[in-house]
């Protein structure tokens, strides 16, 4: 029998991040063209995944609203970059979906330049976060946006959403396989995290996970409580 791995991160840092994650969360703004970007005076984490992956559900159980970001059961309704600010510390960026069933190629094209234009231009980004869903795991569609993320040297990290609808040995399973997958991938984050919005699985770590991606100190005492 295999010991029991370490924790990714101690009860204090989880603790710390909850704190971070339960305070104020706004919508800023949405952006269609890279000239209306705001300002890079905020680091910031981007959420990118195949249409109706949960990148609006996952962006919301996060900070613990509803409905901070739109979500849809139609596919590819993220059509720009969507920014939420956290605290007036960091934001969370939604980046546009892809592999959308009803969209012309002439719009997809438009917004997936425009997530790529935000990749390579954007200083202040500290690591974007490529949604999978785990029942299907990683697919050729998914290459594209791990090939941007490489050539754009925009350290990345796999996050598996919807791993409730699976048996844990599954989640496991493809966890393990993913890890695999992206293991000679120059700019990939090398742990994979499996989570639920529905259930709240893996976003105390997730919440831990940005915190240090954008160097907020998760050991810092002084933090001042809520209000």
């Amino acid at each position: 029998m295999t010991a029991p791995a370490d924790p990714l991160f101690s009860e204090e840092q989880l603790e710390t991040a909850r704190i971070l994650f339960a305070r104020t969360a706004s919508f800023m703004m949405g952006a269609v063209a890279i000239d209306g970007l705001p300002a890079p005076d905020l680091p910031e984490v981007a959420f990118a995944g195949r249409s109706n992956v949960g990148k609006s559900s996952l962006i919301n159980a996060l900070v613990g609203h509803h409905r901070l970001a739109r979500a849809s059961n139609e596919p590819g309704r993220t059509r720009e970059v969507n920014f939420f600010v956290l605290d007036d510390r960091l934001r969370l960026v939604d980046l546009p979906g892809y592999g959308w069933a009803k969209a012309s190629k002439g719009v997809v094209k438009k917004f997936q330049n425009l997530g790529r234009d935000y990749l390579r231009g954007r200083p202040n980004l500290k690591r974007a976060y490529l949604l999978i869903d785990a029942r299907h795991g990683l697919k050729d569609v998914d290459k594209e946006p791990m090939d941007a993320f490489d050539k754009a040297a925009v350290s990345y990290q796999i996050i598996l959403t919807k791993s409730d609808k699976m048996k844990p040995h599954e989640v496991a399973a493809v966890t393990a396989r993913t890890e695999a997958a992206i293991a000679k991938r120059p700019a990939a984050f090398p742990r994979v995290l499996a989570t639920s919005s529905e259930k709240g699985l893996g976003l105390p770590e997730l919440r831990a996970e940005i915190a240090q991606a954008c160097e907020i100190d998760l050991a810092d005492k002084n933090e001042p409580p809520l209000a």
